[in-house]
């Protein structure tokens, strides 16, 4: 039997649910403003203010490669004020690079959904001799050890991508890390280095002049951002993706009714066009899909990790 201080503890969670935000709500963006993540975090909240009756913050925590705004959500209080808005890489990669993170992704957090998702490109120099993915493995073959790609440094997403590359097709490729994907982009443009994998905005605009040739997309469809362009096929198929989470603990209703409203606001055509001048591409994603989704992300990226070498601490 349900005793009585049980049942008016029940009533009181339910009262504070049905009337929640009782307050501002934060979004924290673990990485810098500009960014992709802190747009994207930044469009979905000023949708939001209407429909929740609160104002909607974005907190930059950029620290440690994503960690620093993670942790600080982890440990944050389950009461639906505050939430983390995050790309892929600092959730499910940085748990496999760092000897230790300050969050566990599957205690630590209750998923609320996937907001959009930004597809990778594997570019070249245009005087490198490779027309498409076939080309660039029987050139590299042809030439061990002697094709280097640039990327944003040691467990970034472009490393990582070409590491998979060398496993899946058998290459030799050498790895030369740069300080951030736009030094790795312009060396390639310059034809320091012959090529790299690099973001959807990050690089299109040197596709777009001719300063750069694009392979294909790092996946195993087409992009609906440049449908021409050719997939690179299942194992190359890499879902560069930003997601939202709460606090674990966070009352289902408030995730429920969150998720509800960020859906309104992700069907406006409005934010399809403002996604796709990022690179993005918006997605259809509930907290039970998407919780469904993250123990695979997790090992997948961790024997990559592993596979590659790559380790920051």
């Amino acid at each position: 039997m349900v005793s009585f201080a049980a049942l008016a503890l029940m009533g009181g969670m339910v009262c504070a649910q049905s009337s929640w935000p009782t307050k501002p709500i934060t979004f924290v963006v673990p990485q810098a403003p500009g960014g992709a993540n802190d747009v994207i975090a930044r469009a979905v909240a000023q949708g939001l203010e209407n429909s929740l009756g609160q104002p909607v913050v974005v907190e930059n925590r950029p620290g440690a490669n994503g960690n620093l705004g993670t942790g600080q959500v982890a440990h944050a209080a389950a009461d639906g004020h505050t939430f983390l808005v995050t790309a892929q890489s600092a959730y499910t990669i940085n748990p496999a690079l760092y000897s230790r993170v300050p969050f566990d992704p599957i205690k630590d957090f209750t998923p609320v959904m996937q907001l959009a998702v930004a597809p990778y490109l594997l570019v070249v120099n245009p005087n490198f001799p490779a027309k498409n993915l076939n080309e660039l493995v029987a050139y590299a073959k042809a030439n061990p050890g002697k094709v280097e790609y640039a990327s944003a440094g040691n467990g970034t997403l472009n490393h990582l991508l070409g590491e998979m590359l060398k496993k899946q097709k058998g290459v030799e490729l050498l790895h030369v890390p740069y300080k951030g994907a736009s030094a790795a982009a312009t060396d390639v443009v310059a034809g320091q280095l012959p090529m790299t994998f690099g973001s959807f905005p990050g690089v299109m605009p040197f596709v777009a002049s001719g300063k750069l040739r694009v392979l294909g997309v790092a996946s195993d469809r087409p992009t609906t951002l440049a449908p021409e362009i050719a997939p690179l096929g299942k194992d190359l198929a890499v879902t560069s993706w930003y997601g939202l989470f709460a606090p674990a603990g966070t009352p289902k209703p408030i995730v429920d009714r969150l998720y509800q409203s960020i859906r309104a606001v992700l069907a406006r055509p409005e934010m399809g066009e403002r996604f796709k001048t990022l690179g993005a591409e918006r997605v259809e994603s509930d907290p039970q899909s998407f919780k469904a989704m993250l123990p695979g992300e997790l090992a997948r990226w961790k024997q990559v990790v592993k596979d590659s070498g790559a380790h920051i601490d």
